[in-house]
């Protein structure tokens, strides 16, 4: 699982390490994800194709909208 590790206290008070899935990528992250520069992130970004959350400081891409973009953007495959 690709996360962040948190600490959690099991039924008979062990503590368990597990990893919480992430839920958004950094603008580099995204990037890599979708195999571009940051700087045609950022053109994406710019065209309104892609939607980053503002709700840090940097903007962030949930896996959802990298979806998103990925499903819209997609060739149709001919018959």
């Amino acid at each position: 699982m690709d996360g962040v590790p948190t600490e959690r206290v099991g039924m008979d008070n062990q503590r368990i390490l597990f990893e919480a899935p992430k839920l958004a990528l950094s603008r580099v992250e995204a990037a890599d994800a979708l195999s571009v520069s940051p700087a045609t992130l950022d053109r994406l970004v710019k065209r309104g194709l892609l939607r980053p959350s503002r709700a840090t400081v940097r903007p962030l891409f949930s896996i959802a909208e990298i979806e998103r973009f990925l499903r819209e953007t997609a060739t149709p495959v001919a018959v």
